[in-house]
């Protein structure tokens, strides 16, 4: 007598390893639309989200045109959609991200662009005033700051990568731009504790930012279990499961699926796909199609991302959220 093995956890997008209905997220609208823009970067972070570094190409810059596609489309089926966000790697590298952010402020979306601050951005500087000139109220800019002490945020980004950052957050605050920082919660500080730190560093640099804003200073939770799509029916993290909403009293509406969707071009292909989130730019199961209509539909929560990050982490990248 044979018995059939259990299946593994997260590798049947509908049924859990113990045989659970997996749970899932309707689109209600897109409200938020992201493009990343590359994987490359000019940093190599121990943890990032997308395995961005100097030589990852995975993802190609997305160019202008691509991009104008699916604003047409938003327009032209009058979608919901209000925010366009712009993520990479890092976006400032993309030869056309100045075009391409002119493109979007035009047609009237509210623009999130987030970067680490550094060389690629102080490079396109004349190109952001005249941007910030044009729209100041439209174009909010988020930068990476992973910890307010200099030598855990050097410990994620690498040496010598504290003083740039820091150079073009207030360069940025000194012009009066919309800002965000986006910390991390790598350390496992108190969250007060880590606010009190980071409204410190604001103050003593006189950057704009009110560190217990939950907009202003977003702190990501940490998704270091089953990163890799490799070791995804290894990780320790729990399956979601229809049950799970009423016992973590968690609202599926709640989840970035509910709202947005993430347009990538890999390398090779001969046009850009709509994933079903920012966080799952290589795992093909979240490829929804090549236009925002095919992209509509219900996401599974069949990754340890889904637990980890947005779940059980309360993680959104929307500057709305």
């Amino acid at each position: 007598m044979s018995f059939d093995a259990p299946p593994s956890k997260f590798s049947d997008p509908f049924i859990t390893s113990d045989g659970s209905t997996r749970a899932s997220v309707k689109l209600n609208q897109l409200q938020t639309l992201w493009f990343n823009t590359g994987t490359l970067c000019n940093l190599a972070c121990t943890n990032c989200y997308i395995e961005s570094t100097p030589s990852n190409d995975r993802l190609e810059y997305i160019r202008l045109a691509e991009v104008q596609q699916f604003l047409d489309e938003i327009q032209r089926e009058n979608l919901a959609t209000d925010e366009i966000g712009l993520t990479g790697g890092e976006p400032f590298m993309n030869p056309d991200i100045i075009p391409i952010m002119g493109a979007i402020l035009r047609r009237g979306f509210r623009l999130l662009v987030l970067t680490n601050a550094m060389r690629p951005m102080a490079k396109l500087r004349e190109g952001l005033l005249q941007l910030h000139t044009l729209y100041p109220q439209q174009l909010t800019i988020r930068v990476s700051v992973d910890h307010y002490r200099p030598e855990l945020h050097e410990e994620e980004r690498g040496g010598k990568t504290w003083q740039p950052m820091l150079d073009g957050l207030c360069w940025l605050s000194a012009k009066d731009f919309n800002l965000d920082v986006a910390g991390r919660t790598l350390w496992g500080d108190d969250e007060l504790e880590l606010r009190q730190g980071f409204a410190d560093l604001f103050k003593q640099n006189k950057i704009a930012i009110d560190a217990m804003d939950k907009k202003q200073l977003v702190l990501f939770p940490e998704m270091k279990d089953g990163m890799a799509e490799e070791d995804a029916g290894k990780s320790s993290l729990p399956e979601i499961t229809t049950a799970c909403w009423g016992i973590l009293d968690v609202d599926p509406n709640a989840m970035m699926c509910a709202s947005s969707r993430m347009v990538v071009k890999r390398k090779g292909d001969s046009a850009p796909s709509v994933m079903a989130c920012t966080l799952l730019a290589y795992d093909q199961q979240f490829n929804l199609g090549s236009t925002l209509a095919e992209a509509s539909g219900t996401v599974q929560l069949n990754h340890p991302h889904c637990a980890a990050f947005c779940v059980l982490g309360g993680g959104s990248c929307s500057v709305t959220d």
